[in-house]
């Protein structure tokens, strides 16, 4: 795995340009988007940001986002998979709004910058560092946002030579995905569903409850003033050192059913496998029963 070391020791780059990118202008764009996803984008100023999901009238999860306020316009980062189905559903509410949807995947690249000296690495380059999560800065031409202290992403123009020959390490996506799992970051489309709701993926970074409605905030509150929640997503550690496939059921030690794997990869400085998975409720605490998948131990990470 080209660059695992370095993610996990210092810094290494990998190249996410195919993240969708969609910019929005008009008057009524923090309007639209406040309507439409579950974070406050009303409260956000110029230069900050929020990660959001947005979700069906069902509150099922469509997509989630990292949502960058810019002085004259949004800029939305999704998973390439979702950037489709984002365009359609914001373009499906733009009805009287002054608010123009550009996507400009083609024309912008995006970079990983990872590790715990990601900061450093970006500071040596001349880089400024967002002060917090989701925020982003202007670098010349380019854009700096961070997701965390190990984890920022640099907006510029594809064949940016002058920037990836300065970066240092390229991790290949293998690397990226275990140490992903390591950290246990879910993604979109591997660990996070449109059949899932916003409290089983315990991501509630990405919910403002008092914002006021949105689409699917109904089910959101109804779940969350009922605190119906069945199962959520954990991540976990599993003996052994083959990947299984997502889907296999996890069982409690009297054989019934307690979860379902999602993501997973073997984990070389852990020397086993690490996984995201989505657990029954009362495994998720310090009264779990044990657990298996295909005979091998689950331990909650």
């Amino acid at each position: 795995m080209q660059g695992y070391d370095a993610l996990r020791q210092s810094s290494a780059w990998f190249d996410v340009s195919a993240r969708g990118r969609i910019k929005l202008t008009g008057e009524d764009r923090a309007r639209l988007l406040h309507a439409m996803c579950t974070n406050n984008i009303h409260a956000l100023k110029p230069d900050e940001g929020c990660y959001a999901f947005f979700l069906t009238a069902q509150g099922r999860i469509l997509c989630d986002a990292h949502i960058l306020c810019r002085p004259d316009h949004f800029l939305v980062s999704t998973e390439p998979e979702t950037r489709p189905k984002l365009l359609e559903h914001l373009n499906r509410f733009i009805i009287a709004d002054d608010v123009t949807l550009e996507d400009v995947t083609s024309s912008t690249a995006c970079l990983a910058v990872e590790g715990p000296q990601a900061e450093a690495k970006l500071r040596e380059l001349g880089a400024p560092i967002p002060e917090n999560p989701d925020c982003s800065e202007e670098w010349g031409p380019r854009l700096v946002y961070k997701i965390s202290d190990e984890r920022l992403r640099v907006v510029t123009f594809p064949g940016d030579t002058d920037l990836t020959a300065r970066l240092g390490t390229e991790a290949d996506a293998e690397a990226a995905n275990v140490v992903r799992l390591e950290r246990g970051t879910p993604r979109y489309g591997d660990d996070i569903l449109e059949k899932h709701l916003v409290q089983e993926t315990r991501q509630l970074q990405a919910v403002h409850f008092s914002k006021g409605c949105y689409i699917g905030q109904e089910i959101v509150e109804r779940v969350r003033s009922r605190g119906a929640v069945h199962k959520g997503l954990a991540s976990i550690e599993i003996e052994g050192t083959e990947a299984m496939a997502s889907g296999a059921e996890i069982l409690d030690d009297e054989g019934k059913k307690c979860g379902d794997l999602m993501s997973s990869a073997y984990s070389p400085a852990r020397g086993k496998i690490v996984a995201l998975a989505y657990l029954r409720g009362d495994q998720l605490g310090p009264q779990a029963k044990p657990m298996t998948l295909n005979g091998a131990a689950v331990k909650l990470r």
